[in-house]
């Protein structure tokens, strides 16, 4: 229910548990979206401070503050904006930081607000500097200056704009520029979801599907969903397509296990990027350390996509060490295979014999 649109095309949509949207993902969680604050489970603290936020706007009578929100693909930002737009009675407007290259770009969206209108602007990091600097002065001053002409000639015509609220997502807050980021009334950041909160999500979900499923079923796939509802939504749609053909349609913990099982989730969460990535660290190096270039060709993938895909889950997991001699293999990844780590891994980091310490 609650989820990030994305206009990126990345290897990460092609994995059952990637966290990226792809088209299907986006057309199913139009439907699944809550409408309000009191529908959106989990981000109980950002829940809470944002609903202070657009009350005391409302009582005021005023436009809400812009707000920042930061983390993982899937968390709920996208979800979030419509409901800031919702809970403000106001119409919203989405685009993106890439789709933004120039200052003219932003000009053009800007100048046709109305008053009170939220303008979502997802990876907000990646728009242009030209851009990003109209866009001081726009939140700030509701005031843009439209460069007519070049050169000697070039005139700067002022442009009022009406009071609007700008909601930025983004996956790397550190990216932004310090007087951008200065220039928000109110910074949240997602964090992932435990278990719990993703069994609330499936339930809520399975209900608007009209898909029967029980507790254990629910919690079976919460724990395969790493932390993050887009997964958790998918992987339900995946299991219910398994119940429908091989069950009678309900899902049990042991549907929701074999169902996973056939598309290679395993308990954890890993699929086969991950375990090939574990298995080749392991199998064929000893556990590591080993180069990032030389794990990409042993597991038949471009270095970008197991540093940029595979990694983040499994460094979050425990599962493996980034070190400046290469990655390294930690003893809950042996653990994971089934497999006993050779001596000198062994530890509570799986590092410290390994340099020494």
């Amino acid at each position: 229910m609650n989820w990030d649109d994305t206009t990126d095309a990345t290897p990460d949509t092609e994995r059952l548990v990637g966290s990226v949207a792809d088209g299907e993902d986006q057309a199913v969680e139009a439907a699944l979206r809550p409408k309000d604050l009191g529908e959106f489970i989990g981000q109980e603290k950002v829940r809470e401070q944002l609903d202070l936020v657009l009350r005391a706007a409302r009582a005021r009578g005023a436009t809400a503050d812009h707000v920042l929100l930061s983390g993982a693909p899937g968390l709920g930002k996208t979800t979030l904006s419509m409901i800031i737009a919702a809970e403000m009675g106001a119409p919203i407007r989405i685009t993106s930081g890439p789709a933004i290259q120039h200052a003219g770009d932003l000009a053009a969206i800007l100048s046709s607000l109305q008053e009170g209108e939220v303008l979502f602007l997802d990876e907000i990091h990646r728009m242009s500097r030209p851009a990003e600097e109209m866009l001081y002065m726009a939140m700030e001053d509701y005031r843009v200056d439209v460069i007519v002409g070049k050169g000697p000639g070039a005139t700067a015509i002022p442009l009022e704009l009406p009071p609007f609220t700008l909601v930025g997502a983004t996956t790397r807050a550190g990216l932004l520029p310090p007087p951008l980021r200065d220039r928000f009334g109110f910074t949240a950041h997602m964090e992932f979801y435990e278990p719990a909160e993703l069994e609330r999500v499936i339930h809520r979900s399975a209900n608007l599907l009209d898909v029967e499923i029980d507790p254990q079923g629910a919690a079976e796939i919460a724990g395969r969903s790493r932390g993050t509802p887009r997964i958790a939504n998918r992987l339900l749609r995946r299991v219910r397509d398994y119940a429908q053909v091989k069950a009678d349609g309900h899902i049990t913990r042991d549907i929701a296990g074999v169902a996973l099982g056939v598309y290679e989730v395993d308990g954890r969460g890993l699929d086969r990027l991950d375990r090939a990535v574990l298995e080749a660290l392991i199998k064929l190096f000893g556990g590591g350390p080993v180069g990032l270039s030389t794990l990409a060709v042993a597991v038949g993938e471009e270095r970008e996509t197991v540093e940029e895909v595979a990694e983040p889950f499994l460094v979050r997991e425990g599962l493996l060490a980034r070190t400046p001699r290469g990655r390294v293999a930690t003893p809950a990844s042996w653990a994971h295979l089934g497999l006993t780590p050779p001596q000198q891994t062994r530890g509570t980091s799986g590092q410290g014999d390994l340099f020494g310490a």
